[in-house]
């Protein structure tokens, strides 16, 4: 049987009031039209959703946190580089101030070694240094020479006179370096006469050795005759003062 006019109505607003305020009322007529089980699903996806909602803006806060981080170390960053700028800097100019003392110093010592050779030279000259003072002074002018501080002493007694014209012992430093033999003398003042007596001495000891030495005078003043001399009879002559 059909229900139609106003009382019809009114009962509809009834139920409809009803299902409205009823819970369990709503579910029956879902569960009956099928809906039940949807809307359940759909509960625990908005309950899903809630609770990534919350954990998306725990990480949006951690996140916020980790930038504020990084910026920070972002700026401790960029002023390590900027005090290691400024140390760089610091370090060049260091290095090119002691560059500057090593050279100072090393014109110092070439000076003061100068200033000694002279002194020698010249006190050997006047008679203050005796000749075996004189040259035991020098031998670091031979270290400067020949890379050598030490030399050997050759003596030999020359029966022929070949050196001076008569019978006698002969005398000469001799240094052996590489196996080229070195005969050597030191002289405050060369003259002809050094250079013609070590080139005779250079051929007795060719002639007793077996083997040519080098001829080589260290001199502090040198006459211009013993320049030429020593050119012609092979005499290395090298001066301890600086020209």
């Amino acid at each position: 049987m059909s229900v139609t006019g106003p009382r019809a109505r009114e009962l509809v607003r009834e139920i409809i009031k009803a299902v409205e305020e009823d819970r369990e009322l709503r579910y029956m007529l879902l569960g009956a039209l099928g809906l039940q089980e949807l809307l359940e699903r759909f509960a625990r996806i908005e309950e899903r959703q809630q609770r990534l909602e919350e954990r998306f803006a725990r990480l949006e806060e951690r996140q916020q946190k980790l930038e504020e981080e990084f910026k920070k170390l972002e700026e401790r960053f960029a002023k390590l580089e900027e005090r290691f700028a400024e140390l760089e800097e610091r370090q060049q100019r260091l290095e090119e101030r002691f560059l500057k003392l090593e050279e100072r110093v090393t014109r110092l010592e070439e000076e003061m070694r100068e200033t000694r050779r002279v002194v020698l030279t010249i006190a050997h000259r006047f008679g203050v240094l005796s000749e075996e003072a004189f040259r035991e002074a020098m031998r670091y002018v031979v270290e400067d020479v020949f890379g050598v501080a030490t030399v050997e002493k050759w003596v030999y007694r020359d029966e022929e006179g070949l050196v001076y014209g008569y019978p006698a012992v002969v005398e000469v430093d001799v240094l052996v370096r590489d196996s080229e033999h070195v005969l050597l003398e030191v002289k405050s003042r060369v003259s002809k006469a050094d250079v013609s007596e070590l080139h005779r001495i250079g051929k007795l000891y060719e002639k007793v050795e077996g083997k040519k030495p080098r001829l080589v005078i260290l001199g502090g003043f040198i006459d211009e005759e013993a320049k030429r001399l020593a050119k012609r009879l092979g005499v290395e002559i090298t001066p301890i003062l600086s020209s």
